[in-house]
C-alpha cells in the first residue's frame, strides 16, 4: 500500500466515527412520523415522487404573470418546495397560501435569511452579519439570534432558512462569504454556527450548514464562475470540514453543497463538487455519516450552470447524491431527464424513495401534517417588534471590538482636559449618528474641509481627533475600502493628533492602512447601522465597556483574537426601556400626557429624561420654543433651570467643602457669613436653612424696589441701557444696574424678619447667602466654581450659568415675556429676578441646562458620587445631605434636596421610594432619582412663556402624572 492510499484511506476513516447525537429529521413521535412519510409517500405516483425532489425561487415582488408559472409547477410537476427571494413579507404570505392551497402535498419553504428576513424582504429585520456576530464571546446571544430569525421565519411560514454559513474566511479577498462567515478560527466559527443551528432549530425551524466542502478560501464568486480549493486532505479535514464535523455531530437539519472545485476529493478536472458523488455521497453522506437532508446550491448559478445543459445538470446533481435540487433553470426538463433515468434503472427506486422519504420527514418535522395558512393579522408588527432591537443592541454592545488601546486611551476619561474634533471618512459625510452620540458625552466640534491643509489648520487647537470611517450598510458585500485620499488624511492627522479610528465596516479594512502607528486607539464597529455607530461612541466615553475578539486576522499586528476590555466609568449609557425592565410601550404612554400639555398650551415644549440602572432609556421633545411653532424643541435646546440651580450648583460645592471637613451640617450662618454676626440669623445652622426649617422668608422681591414711584418702569436711578463703570450689572439685554445693589440686597436678607414660629417653609435666601460664602472662600464666582468642579469633568458642556457666552440665542427656550420690569423677552438671561439682579449667577437659581445634561447630574448623585472615574463625593456624603432629619416635625425635606411628601400633597407621583430625591423648578423644571428603582426622571419645560401666571402646568400636576406612567411601566 502506497503512502498516497494509506494517507486517503486514514482520512476517511477519522471521520467515519462521526456520527450525530440525534438524527436530524426524525421527531419525538417517530412512529407517527414514519407511518405519515409511508403513507404519503405510497400514495404518490411517480411524477409526484420526482416533483418533491425540487425547490424552485420566486420573487413576490414579481408580476403576477411570473408568480403564476409557480403555480403551473405545483399542478403540472408536483414541486415539492419554493424559496422565496426579493419581496415583501405581505406579498409572500398571500403567495404563500395560494401556492400551498393548491399542493397535493403541503410544500417545504425556504429562504436565505442569513441574518434575518431582511436579507430578501423589505418591510423586515435585519440582524447583523455573522462576521460581527464571530465577535462576540457569549455564545448564547448567538442562540438567541438564531432562535429570534426562526421566529419570523416561523411566523411568515418558512420552514428552512438556508444558515447558518459555516465557511471559515480566511481569504479577506473572498468576493462572496466575507461578512457572511463567522470569522477564519476554526474552533469560533464551529462554536458559533452550532449555537445559531441550536437557536433555529429551538424554534422549529430547519437549519442549513453551507456551502460544503467549504467556501472560505477562495477568491472567486461561484455565482461568477468555479472556485477551485487546491489544498491536501489534511489540510481540508483539519481546517474546512471541521465545522461541518461537528454540526453533523450536533445535528443540523440540511447541509447544502456548493458549487467548488476540490481536486483532492473530485479527480475530475473543474467538476463542481454539487456533481460530484465522491464529495456529496461517498464522503458526505457515507464517511462522515450524515442522515440529514442534502441540498444543492443555486443550480442556476455559473459555477454549475456552465458545466452542462439544464436538465442534465439536474440529474447529475442527483445521482452525485443530493436530495433537494435548489433552483432548477428548468423544472419541467430536469423531471423528465430524472424519469427516464429511473425508468433505464440507471435511479433505483430505493434511491428515489430516500431522497423523498427524508423531504417527507422534514415536512412532518416543520408540521406541514398539519399544514395551517400563513395569518396575515398584525403580520407586520411581529415581524418588528421591540424585541429585535433589544437583542441587537445586546449583540453589538458584545461585538465591539478595541484593537488598538495605547496608553489607555480608551475610554476618554479626563473630559475637562480634552478639546475633541470629529472628522468623517467614507460615506455619510453629515452629522451621523455616531457624532451625535459622542455630542452627549462631551463637547465635539465636527471639524471639515475640503482639502487636508485646511482642515490641519482647523485641527491645530485640538487635542484629540475621533476619525468616523462609515461604509454603506446595505448588504455585507457593500465596498468597504479606504481611498488612497482617506488614507493620506488618515495618516497626517495621526502623526500630529491623539487619534482614535472607528471603523464602521468589514474589519479587513484595516488591512488598507499601510501604518497604524501612529493611531492611538481603533475601535471596530463592523457595521454601520445606527445602533452599531451609538454603541461605539458609548464604549469611547466608557459608558459601556469593549467586549468583542476579533474574529478574523488583520496582518502581524492585529492577530485573530485581538482584544482589549475597555474600563467601564459609570457614564450614562442609552438603550432601549426593556433592556432594564420597563415595558416600553407602557413607558411611551407619557408621550400622549406630555402632547396633551403643548396642545393645551400648558407650555409651548417640553424636554424629558428617563434613565434606569444607568442607561437613558427614553428621551423624547416636545413642541417648540414658542407658541409661534417655528423652532422645534431638540435634545440640545437649554431650559432656565431656575431652582433646579440650588442642588445643580450651589449644593454640590457645599457637600465639597464638608467633606474636606471646612464646614459641617452644624456649622452657623455667622460662621459662614460674618455679615450675620450680630443678625438674628447669626445661630441658624446650614442643616436648618437648607432643610427649610429656618425661619426664614421665602423670598424677598428685591427688584421691586428699583422700580419708579409709579411702579410702571425701573427706575433710572438704578439702571441704564448702557454699561457704564457705575452701571455694569448685565440684568438682561440693555439692561444694566448699579454693582452697589447687590450688598443691600444681601443687607435686606440678614435683616430680615424670622417667621413667629419655627415650620417648614421653602425658602430661597440661603441659597443667596451661601453664594456669597461659596465665591468669598473661593475668590471666584459660582460661574467659574461650577464649570471647574463639576461640568467640565462631567461632560456637562450644556450646562452653566451665563449660557449666552457659548450659545445661540435660538439654542435658548424663553422664559417669559416681562412686561412689568425688564420689559423685554427674556431668553438665554435667568427668569428669576433676584438672580437676574446678581448678573444671573445666583446661588437659587440661573443654571441653564438641557435634559441630558442633568441626567449626568442625578446620576452622579445616585452612583453615591460617583461619575465617568471620578468620586466626586463620598457615598457617606450623599447619604448624610439625602436625609430628612425633621420628618418629625413634618419638614420633608433633606440637606438641600426635595424629598417625597409626607402626606398626599407634594412633589412626586406618590410612587417613589422615601430614599428617593430631587427638585423642581419655578419656569417648569422637574429633577429626581429614585436609588431603590435606580430610575432619573427629568422634565424641562418654559411653562411662564409668555406669562408666568399660566399655572396649568402646575395644576394638572403633568410632571407627577408622567412620573406615574414612569412606575406603572417597571416590570421587574
Amino acid at each position: 500500500m502506497n503512502i498516497k492510499h494509506f494517507t486517503y484511506l486514514f482520512f476517511f476513516f477519522s471521520l467515519s466515527v462521526l456520527a450525530q447525537k440525534n438524527h436530524p429529521l426524525k421527531t419525538e413521535d417517530f412512529r407517527v412520523q414514519k407511518a405519515w412519510v409511508d403513507s404519503t409517500y405510497n400514495a404518490m405516483n411517480l411524477d409526484q415522487k420526482i416533483g418533491q425532489l425540487f425547490m424552485v425561487d420566486i420573487f413576490s415582488s414579481k408580476s403576477k404573470a411570473e408568480t403564476d408559472k409557480i403555480k403551473d409547477l405545483i399542478k403540472e410537476n408536483y414541486i415539492g418546495g419554493i424559496i422565496f427571494s426579493k419581496g415583501g413579507p405581505m406579498r409572500q404570505a398571500k403567495l404563500n397560501n395560494e401556492y400551498q392551497e393548491l399542493a397535493n402535498v403541503p410544500l417545504l419553504i425556504g429562504m436565505d435569511a442569513e441574518w434575518g428576513l431582511a436579507m430578501r424582504l423589505d418591510s423586515t429585520y435585519a440582524f447583523p452579519w455573522n462576521m460581527t456576530l464571530g465577535a462576540i464571546e457569549d455564545n448564547k446571544l448567538i442562540k438567541k439570534t438564531g432562535a429570534q430569525i426562526a421566529k419570523h421565519c416561523k411566523r411568515l411560514g418558512v420552514h428552512i432558512n438556508f444558515a447558518p454559513v459555516v465557511d471559515i474566511n480566511n481569504n479577506p479577498d473572498n468576493p462572496i462569504i466575507g461578512n457572511r462567515s463567522f470569522g477564519e478560527n476554526k474552533g469560533n466559527v464551529t462554536e458559533k454556527a452550532v449555537a445559531f443551528m441550536q437557536g433555529m432549530q429551538s424554534e422549529g425551524v430547519l437549519s442549513s450548514a453551507k456551502h460544503f466542502p467549504g467556501h472560505g478560501d477562495t477568491d472567486v464568486d461561484s455565482h461568477k464562475s468555479l472556485p477551485t480549493l487546491d489544498f491536501t486532505k489534511k489540510r481540508l479535514d483539519s481546517l474546512e470540514l471541521y465545522p461541518f464535523k461537528r454540526m453533523i455531530k450536533e445535528g443540523v437539519s440540511s447541509i447544502m453543497i456548493g458549487h467548488l472545485n476540490v481536486p483532492a476529493l473530485e479527480p475530475r478536472i473543474n467538476f463542481p463538487s454539487s456533481l460530484s458523488k465522491p464529495i456529496v455521497t461517498d464522503l458526505l453522506q457515507k464517511k462522515l455519516n450524515y442522515e440529514g437532508l442534502v441540498f444543492t446550491d443555486a443550480l442556476n448559478m455559473r459555477g454549475v450552470a456552465d458545466y452542462d445543459e439544464p436538465g442534465e445538470i439536474d440529474l447529475a446533481a442527483f445521482l452525485a447524491g443530493n436530495d433537494i435540487l435548489l433552483i432548477s433553470e428548468n423544472v419541467p426538463k430536469a423531471a423528465e431527464k430524472i424519469k427516464e433515468a429511473y425508468l433505464a434503472d440507471v435511479i433505483s427506486e430505493k434511491r428515489l424513495e430516500k431522497s423523498v422519504k427524508k423531504i417527507l420527514s422534514a415536512k412532518y418535522k416543520v408540521g406541514l401534517n398539519h399544514y395551517q395558512p400563513v395569518d396575515t393579522n398584525y403580520l407586520i408588527e411581529d415581524l418588528n417588534s421591540i424585541h429585535n432591537d433589544l437583542l441587537y443592541e445586546e449583540l453589538m454592545e458584545n461585538a465591539i471590538t478595541v484593537i488598538k488601546n495605547n496608553k489607555g486611551i480608551l475610554p476618554i476619561k479626563n473630559l475637562e482636559d480634552e478639546k475633541i474634533a470629529y472628522v468623517n471618512l467614507g460615506e455619510h459625510l453629515t452629522e451621523t449618528s455616531f457624532l451625535q452620540q459622542l455630542k452627549k458625552y462631551t463637547e465635539i466640534d465636527h471639524v471639515q474641509a475640503d482639502n487636508l491643509g485646511d482642515l490641519l489648520e482647523k485641527l491645530k487647537d485640538y487635542d484629540l481627533v475621533i476619525l468616523g470611517y462609515h461604509k454603506s450598510n446595505s448588504s455585507p458585500w457593500a465596498s468597504y475600502h479606504f481611498s488612497e485620499k482617506e488614507l493620506v488624511w488618515l495618516h497626517e492627522i495621526a502623526r500630529t493628533h491623539q487619534t482614535i479610528l472607528s471603523v464602521f465596516a468589514r474589519p479587513y479594512a484595516i488591512l488598507d492602512i499601510k501604518s497604524t502607528t501612529n493611531i492611538d486607539g481603533i475601535v471596530l464597529g463592523y457595521q454601520n447601522s445606527e445602533i452599531a455607530q451609538q454603541k461605539t461612541a458609548q464604549v469611547i466615553f466608557g459608558a459601556i465597556p469593549a467586549k468583542g475578539k476579533l474574529p478574523v486576522s488583520l496582518g502581524q499586528n492585529f492577530p485573530v483574537g485581538t482584544k482589549f476590555t475597555t474600563q467601564e466609568l459609570q457614564r450614562l449609557s442609552y438603550g432601549l426601556p426593556e433592556s432594564v425592565g420597563i415595558n416600553s410601550a407602557k413607558l411611551y404612554k407619557i408621550d400622549s400626557i406630555a402632547q396633551l400639555a403643548v396642545k393645551e398650551e400648558m407650555t409651548p415644549g417640553i424636554q424629558m429624561l428617563v434613565a434606569r440602572k444607568g442607561k437613558v432609556i427614553y428621551q423624547k421633545n416636545f413642541g417648540y420654543h414658542t407658541y409661534e411653532n417655528e423652532l422645534p424643541v431638540t435634545d440640545t435646546t437649554i431650559y432656565d433651570l431656575a431652582s433646579l440651580t440650588k442642588i445643580m450648583a450651589t449644593l454640590p460645592l457645599v457637600m465639597e467643602l464638608e467633606e474636606q471637613g471646612k464646614i459641617s451640617l452644624d456649622t452657623k450662618l455667622k460662621q459662614l457669613i460674618p455679615l450675620a454676626q450680630d443678625s438674628n440669623k447669626a445661630d441658624i445652622t446650614l442643616k436648618e436653612m437648607l432643610s427649610h426649617y429656618a425661619r426664614l422668608q421665602a423670598w424677598i422681591p428685591f427688584y421691586t424696589a428699583t422700580l419708579s414711584k409709579d411702579g410702571t418702569h425701573a427706575s433710572p436711578k438704578y439702571f441704564r441701557s448702557e454699561k457704564t463703570d457705575i452701571f455694569n450689572v448685565p440684568v438682561s439685554e440693555k439692561f444694566y444696574m448699579r454693582k452697589d445693589i447687590q450688598d443691600s440686597m444681601y443687607q435686606k436678607i440678614i435683616d430680615s424678619d424670622l417667621l413667629t414660629r419655627k415650620e417648614y417653609k421653602y425658602s430661597d435666601l440661603p441659597y443667596y447667602l451661601l453664594k456669597k460664602s461659596l465665591e468669598h472662600y473661593y475668590a471666584a464666582s459660582l460661574h467659574t466654581l461650577t464649570q471647574n468642579h463639576l461640568y467640565e469633568s462631567l461632560g456637562a458642556n450644556y450646562m452653566g450659568y451665563l449660557p449666552l457666552r457659548k450659545f445661540n440665542i435660538n439654542e435658548i427656550a424663553p422664559s417669559e415675556v416681562d412686561d412689568y420690569w425688564r420689559f423685554n423677552t427674556i431668553q438665554g438671561t435667568v427668569h428669576d429676578q433676584g438672580a437676574a439682579m446678581f448678573g444671573g449667577i445666583g446661588g437659587h437659581a440661573g443654571i441653564f441646562s438641557n435634559a441630558n445634561d442633568v441626567a449626568k447630574m442625578m446620576q452622579m448623585y445616585l452612583n453615591k458620587g460617583s461619575y465617568g472615574g471620578i468620586q466626586y463625593f463620598k457615598p457617606e456624603t450623599i447619604d448624610k445631605f439625602n436625609t430628612c432629619y425633621y420628618c418629625e416635625d413634618k419638614v420633608r425635606r433633606g440637606v438641600g434636596f426635595d424629598k417625597p411628601q409626607l402626606e398626599k400633597v407634594g412633589p412626586t407621583c406618590g410612587c417613589v421610594s422615601m430614599t428617593s430625591f430631587g427638585h423642581s423648578g419655578f419656569t417648569g423644571t422637574f429633577a429626581w432619582a429614585d436609588p431603590e428603582e435606580e430610575i432619573v426622571y427629568i422634565f424641562l419645560s418654559n411653562r411662564t412663556f409668555p406669562f408666568a401666571s399660566n399655572r396649568k402646568l402646575i395644576s394638572h400636576d403633568i410632571r407627577t402624572k408622567i412620573q406615574k406612567l414612569i412606575y406603572e411601566s417597571i416590570m421587574y
